[in-house]
C-alpha cells in the first residue's frame, strides 16, 4: 500500500519540476526575444570646409595661373622694335661722331653712316661695295640726280684721302658736320621726287570748251 502511494507523489513532483523548467525557459525566451532599447541617433555630422568651399577653392586658383601667366607672357615677351626712319638715324649718328675726335676711324664711321643713309633713303642696293663702285651706283640712279651725285661722290673720296694719307691733315676735314649737310640735301631731293609724283597723279584739268 505504501509504495503505490508514494507513485503518485512523485509523478506530482516531476511534473512540478517539469513545469517549472519551461516556465523558466519561456522566461528566458521571452526576455531574449524583447527588443533592446534603440540609442539616441547621433547628430547629423555637418559638412566640411572642402566640401563648402572647394569649388570655390579650385576656381579661384585657375583663375590666379591665368592671371600670373599673362603676366609673365607680358614680362618675357619680345618688344616690338620701333624702326627709326633713315635720316633719323643717319643725324643721331652723326652728331655723337661730330663730337670725337676726328682720325681715322672716326672718318670711316662717317662714310659708312652716310652711305647706310643713302642705301636706305634712295631704295639702293644695299650690296657692300667700294668707294668707286659706289659712286658708279650713284651715277647710275636717276632718283638722287647729277647734283648731289657730285657732292657725294666729292666727299667720299676725300674722306678716303684723307683716312689712307701717310701724314695727319693739318686741318680736320669736319667730315660729320659735311654728311650732316648731305643728308638735309638729300632729304631735300627726296621731297622733290616726292612732290613731283604727287603732281604726276593728280589727275588732269578739263581743258575748256
Amino acid at each position: 500500500m505504501n509504495a503505490r502511494s508514494q507513485r503518485p507523489e512523485v509523478r506530482g513532483q516531476s511534473a512540478a519540476v517539469w513545469l517549472s523548467v519551461l516556465l523558466t525557459f519561456k522566461a528566458v525566451a521571452q526576455v531574449t526575444n524583447d527588443i533592446p532599447p534603440l540609442i539616441p541617433a547621433y547628430p547629423e555630422i555637418p559638412p566640411t570646409f572642402w566640401e563648402q568651399h572647394g569649388s570655390a577653392i579650385i576656381l579661384a586658383s585657375l583663375a590666379t595661373l591665368l592671371v600670373m601667366g599673362i603676366i609673365i607672357w607680358l614680362l618675357l615677351r619680345p618688344k616690338p622694335v620701333v624702326v627709326l626712319p633713315p635720316e633719323v638715324q643717319a643725324r643721331q649718328a652723326l652728331e655723337l661722331l661730330r663730337q670725337q675726335n676726328e682720325d681715322g676711324n672716326v672718318l670711316s664711321e662717317v662714310s659708312q653712316v652716310l652711305r647706310r643713309y643713302l642705301v636706305a633713303a634712295f631704295e639702293m642696293s644695299p650690296d657692300e661695295l667700294t668707294t668707286s663702285e659706289f659712286c658708279h651706283a650713284l651715277q647710275q640712279s636717276e632718283r638722287i640726280g647729277d647734283e648731289l651725285t657730285a657732292a657725294v661722290s666729292d666727299f667720299l673720296r676725300r674722306c678716303d684721302e684723307w683716312k689712307f694719307s701717310p701724314a695727319t691733315m693739318p686741318v680736320p676735314l669736319g667730315a660729320a658736320t659735311q654728311a650732316l649737310a648731305l643728308v638735309e640735301l638729300s632729304e631735300a631731293r627726296r621731297v622733290h621726287l616726292r612732290q613731283l609724283v604727287e603732281a604726276q597723279s593728280k589727275p588732269e584739268s578739263a581743258s575748256p570748251a
